[in-house]
């Protein structure tokens, strides 16, 4: 059996720590950013020569300024093409296809690159799911790597399980989103006025339907705290990623609450990068980790926040 090589992209948000603890390959994205309209994306912000605060914030004043493509065919088929001439079968691993085109991209170039080595195996994942939780998924195919996996098995795996990756957070800076045509201004003011944090996962088609709002950061973390504890598994056993965008004090508490209630095995804050950040905007605290299946049409996740919501009356 061929030695199994795990490839995401940008998207994935995954620092260069945990790239050389897993063994996880990374292909840079682009964006367009003020001053360089073809800029590889980066996952430090040093490695991008700005600060976390300043991007933002400037993101925030000048949002038409900033945008993002994913890696295109041709480099898709480079790096595949360099890892199958290693003696690497692949597991590659991209952003939701109901975000990006990078799916597409990536079968594309697959598809090319077993052609002219028919001896190699490439493994196309579709995640349903952006950010840090693409990271998490590529542990997971990681750890499965070290286990002796195939490239299929993994594959497999991640394709059957993929249901099982969720997420616990809000997003409050409605403004922004509606700068980017995702919710009218009306109602991103009225969000944003009262304070309001709508919290969401993931739904079918791999965006974030809001489920429940929760009047404040402190009702909000209670509410996604109870969440996680009804949805997880065997949470002594994970690493929980806590994605944020300018939510870092937050993130610290939530990270605390995550530690003192859940108990994992760690607990990991990321930041949110330009690739996925420009899309996202300020005010983004989400944590990720793997639980039930998520149900088809959200039914079962919904009641659980009601179920939750009725408890604290």
């Amino acid at each position: 059996m061929r030695p199994v090589a795990i490839l995401t992209d940008s998207s994935s948000d995954l620092s260069p720590k945990y790239q050389d603890e897993y063994g996880i390959r990374l292909i840079k994205a682009h964006i367009r950013i003020p001053g360089n309209d073809d800029a590889e994306a980066f996952v430090t912000w040093e490695e991008g020569g700005t600060d976390r605060d300043l991007f933002y914030a400037d993101l925030k004043k000048r949002p038409e300024a900033y945008a993002t493509s994913p890696p295109n065919v041709e480099e898709f088929s480079r790096a595949l093409e360099e890892l199958v001439c290693q003696g690497y079968d692949v597991v590659a691993i991209t952003i939701s296809s109901g975000i990006s085109g990078s799916y597409g991209f990536l079968t594309t170039a697959a598809a090319a690159v077993t052609a002219a080595h028919p001896e190699a195996e490439i493994g196309c994942v579709d995640t349903l799911r952006f950010g840090p939780c693409i990271g998490l998924m590529a542990i997971y195919a990681a750890k499965l790597r070290d286990e002796g996996k195939s490239c299929r098995e993994i594959t497999s795996w991640l394709e059957e399980n993929k249901i099982r990756f969720r997420q616990s957070g809000w997003l409050d800076d409605l403004t922004f989103v509606a700068k980017k045509g995702r919710i009218s201004h009306a109602k991103a003011f009225f969000g944003t006025l009262a304070g309001v944090k709508p919290i969401g996962e993931f739904d079918s088609n791999g965006l974030t339907s809001v489920l429940t709002k929760a009047p404040g950061a402190k009702a909000a973390l209670a509410t996604m705290i109870s969440y996680i504890e009804k949805t997880i598994t065997d949470p002594g056993d994970q690493i929980i990623f806590i994605a944020q965008t300018c939510r870092y004090a937050q993130a610290l508490e939530y990270k605390r609450l995550i530690e003192e209630r859940i108990k994992p095995r760690a607990v990991c804050i990321n930041d949110v990068h330009p690739y996925c950040g420009i899309n996202i905007g300020p005010g983004l605290l989400a944590a990720y980790y793997l639980g039930k299946p998520i149900s088809a049409d959200l039914s079962e996740e919904k009641k659980i926040f009601e179920e939750i919501a009725a408890a604290k009356k």
